[in-house]
C-alpha cells in the first residue's frame, strides 16, 4: 500500500507496511561516537558485558534509521505532510544489532482536522518497528500534520 498523500487519504483503521533498513556495526558506532558515547553502543566487548549481549544501537540512532526510512517513502510514494508538532509515545522493547533488518508498520488511530487551519489536519498514529525477525524493536506513536485538498 502507498502511502496516502493528503489528510482525506487516510482513514481510521488503515495500516501502512513499509521500509527496509539494515543495520550496519560501522554506523552504529559512527553515530554513538558522535551523539550517543555509551561504551555498548561503541564496542562489541563492553555490550557483551552488559545485558545487551553484545554492541547495538543507541535508540536515538534507531529513530533516526526510522525516520529515514519513512522519509524515503514520502519521496517515493509523494505526501502532503507538514512535519510534526511530536511524539506522544515511544519505548524501545529490544536492542537493535548490527545485521538487524527493520520495517515499520503504520495504524492510523484517529485524524483531527485543525480548528485554526482550514487547509490542514493532524493524523495520529501508532506506529511499530520490527527486525527480520518479526520482533517488536520499538514502538512510539506520533502526530502528523498534513495537508488537506483543496477543490
Amino acid at each position: 500500500m502507498t502511502q496516502p498523500q493528503y489528510f482525506e487519504d487516510f482513514d481510521i483503521g488503515m495500516v501502512s507496511k513499509y521500509g527496509r533498513y539494515e543495520v550496519t556495526a560501522e554506523e552504529i558506532i559512527e553515530f554513538a561516537s558522535k551523539y550517543d558515547p555509551q561504551s555498548f553502543h561503541l564496542t562489541e566487548e563492553a555490550g557483551k558485558a552488559m545485558h545487551f549481549g553484545g554492541l547495538c544501537a543507541s535508540g536515538l540512532h534507531t529513530c533516526a534509521m526510522v525516520m529515514r526510512m519513512v522519509v524515503d517513502s514520502m519521496v517515493t510514494t509523494g505526501s502532503g505532510s507538514l512535519g510534526s508538532p511530536g511524539i506522544d509515545e515511544l519505548r524501545w522493547k529490544k536492542p537493535v544489532y548490527p545485521g538487524d533488518i527493520l520495517r515499520l508498520e503504520s495504524n492510523v488511530v484517529d485524524k483531527r482536522e485543525s480548528r485554526s487551519r482550514p487547509d490542514m489536519g493532524s493524523i495520529f498514529l501508532d506506529n511499530k518497528v520490527f527486525n527480520q525477525k518479526d520482533e517488536m524493536v520499538m514502538s512510539f506513536k506520533p502526530i502528523v500534520m498534513y495537508q488537506r485538498r483543496t477543490e
